[in-house]
């Protein structure tokens, strides 16, 4: 039986998932592909996992490419949980387009992004036209795709695609720290934020809001709500149990 392309574990409400193709940098080929899929599917059917951490093995790339046609960021896309990137090396071309399918991304200053498939005559075919523009801007998104320029993480900062760069020692550290927070919120209010915001960026301020306030009645109708009420009285850290 081939190796695991994609590793997996969960503890304390974090589940962990590692492109596992290091000598061959965490490249995408049919296989993992298929564990990604397989993954994104499990993580979506357990209610015990709260936030969602994805990473590259070794320590110079997070995912450098694809082998195959494949729809690995679209499951990505498709946790409704929050997942979080940590970029550990170079994200370039299906790699970027599984980091732009997150919803917080930290990078090592080691790390470096680039779209740079029209060098090959095609296109980002996995969400990078739409995903990108969406984060740093129409004109920028437009520069990087159409030069397939690569980036250095500190330039990813600057424009707004990653949220942090930290030392490539203190990566894991950093991203710990804000996925042991997450996962001491209620689940489902998380999974609330995050709907909110994605669907609402598709529409009006007015249809945005509308959603936002359904979101909200929705959770009164639950005991984490409950029992968010409760610890505040009682001056207690909650457990929240998504229910």
């Amino acid at each position: 039986m081939a190796d695991k392309t994609v590793l997996y574990e969960k503890k304390d409400h974090i589940a962990r998932i590692t492109l596992n193709r290091p000598d061959a940098d965490n490249i995408i080929n049919r296989q993992l592909a298929r564990e990604m899929e397989d993954v994104c599917a499990a993580i979506n059917q357990d209610d015990d996992i709260f936030v969602v951490v994805i990473t590259g093995a070794g320590n110079k790339t997070f995912c450098s490419g694809s082998e195959v046609k494949s729809n690995v960021a679209a499951s990505v896309a498709g946790i409704d949980k929050p997942v979080v990137a940590a970029v550990n090396g170079d994200a370039l071309g299906y790699g970027m387009e599984i980091a732009l399918s997150c919803d917080i991304r930290l990078a090592s200053d080691r790390a470096r992004f680039g779209l740079p498939q029209v060098a090959s005559g095609v296109i980002p075919s996995d969400g990078g036209t739409q995903r990108l523009p969406r984060l740093i801007g129409k004109g920028k998104a437009l520069e990087l795709i159409l030069t397939a320029e690569t980036i250095s993480a500190g330039e990813a900062f600057d424009i707004g695609l990653v949220s942090r760069v930290v030392p490539a020692k203190d990566l894991a550290a950093e991203v710990d720290k804000i996925v042991q927070g997450i996962a001491t919120k209620a689940p489902i209010s998380l999974r609330y934020v995050k709907e909110a915001v994605n669907k609402g960026m598709d529409l009006t301020l007015e249809q945005g809001l509308r959603l936002e306030a359904d979101l909200y009645l929705l959770l009164h109708t639950t005991n984490d709500r409950t029992e968010g009420i409760k610890a505040f009285r009682e001056k207690r850290t909650p457990e929240f149990k998504g229910e």
